[in-house]
């Protein structure tokens, strides 16, 4: 039995992702914790800057869609339901913050990709998850 009740699996989607979960798998197989899967996009706005003069709302929810279907293969793995696996736009750190509050939520998993120098200083998802949050945070080394 885990100690944990509800645990937010944050995933890139990267092949790297695949990682992760193996460890969710490992860790947590045969425990009775409800498992939440999430992938936080953000939007295309946010990365362009509104430098390209064009409507980029269809090509967002393709993205979303494809995001969406990539998590049901890995929900399936790891036995997650469909209500369980979650598609967010929005900055990764603070809907993950966000998403764990609202659903009370006290194990968050993530990658790190464990970078130095000026990576770090620039920051990364996993840190800015751990910092921040209100509950437990595993991150996994891929």
């Amino acid at each position: 039995m885990s100690a944990y009740k509800h645990i937010l699996i944050g995933l890139d989607l990267s092949p790297e992702s695949q990682q992760v979960v193996e460890r969710v798998k490992s860790l947590f197989h045969n425990s009775d914790c409800q498992l939440s899967l999430v992938h936080v996009q953000e939007p295309l706005s946010f990365a362009y800057g509104g430098d390209i003069p064009m409507d980029l709302t269809e090509v967002q929810y393709q993205l979303e869609e494809q995001a969406k279907q990539r998590l049901a293969v890995i929900g399936k793995d790891l036995g997650v339901p469909i209500e369980s696996q979650h598609v967010i736009i929005g900055q990764p750190a603070q809907e993950m913050h966000r998403f764990a509050n609202d659903n009370h939520v006290d194990l968050i998993v993530v990658g790190s990709h464990g970078r130095h120098g000026i990576s770090l200083i620039l920051g990364s998802t996993a840190t800015g998850v751990l910092h921040g949050s209100q509950c437990d945070v595993l991150a996994v080394r891929v």
